[in-house]
């Protein structure tokens, strides 16, 4: 009876270690490593007050910063909103983007390069601001990235 317990207990044990290396051994996620939700939120609210300042962003922004002066802040909340939960899904988090693509959202807009890039410098300034590490930083870059395609010129 004590080799049958001793053998079920030195099994468990193995088999204990063995799921605990699995678990120790399974990358975390980009958005798990950005800090999730609270951390994107706070950059997403470093972006945008970034972009606000940004005088390569003047032509595009104004818009949407007279109505905020004007008392009207739902396009900016929603705006905060659908970048929250991009970055969020973008970088396997829980969250899902429900705006319009890229695309419709950026008709008739008509982005130029340098506006484009100055958002990118915008948003690694703000990454630069919560010490967010360079392959981080270079990992949600090129996920993001991918969309200048669907965004300039539009």
């Amino acid at each position: 009876m004590k080799k049958a317990f001793l053998s079920l207990s030195v099994a468990l044990v193995f088999i204990m270690s063995s799921c605990k290396k699995e678990e120790e051994a399974a990358p975390k996620s980009l958005y798990e490593r950005l800090g999730g939700v609270d951390a994107i939120s706070a950059v997403v609210d470093q972006f945008i007050t970034n972009v606000a300042a940004d005088p390569n962003m003047v032509r595009t922004f104004t818009p949407l910063l007279q109505e905020v002066q004007k008392g009207n802040t739902a396009r900016l909340t929603a705006l905060r909103n659908n970048l929250i939960d991009q970055i969020g899904e973008a970088s396997g988090g829980p969250q899902k983007y429900k705006g319009k693509d890229m695309v419709t959202a950026h008709k008739g807009m008509n982005i130029t390069d340098t506006e484009f890039n100055s958002l990118v410098n915008d948003l690694v300034m703000a990454l630069n601001k919560f010490n967010v590490p360079s392959t981080e930083q270079n990992e949600l870059l090129g996920v993001l990235g991918g969309l200048k395609g669907q965004i300039v010129g539009k």
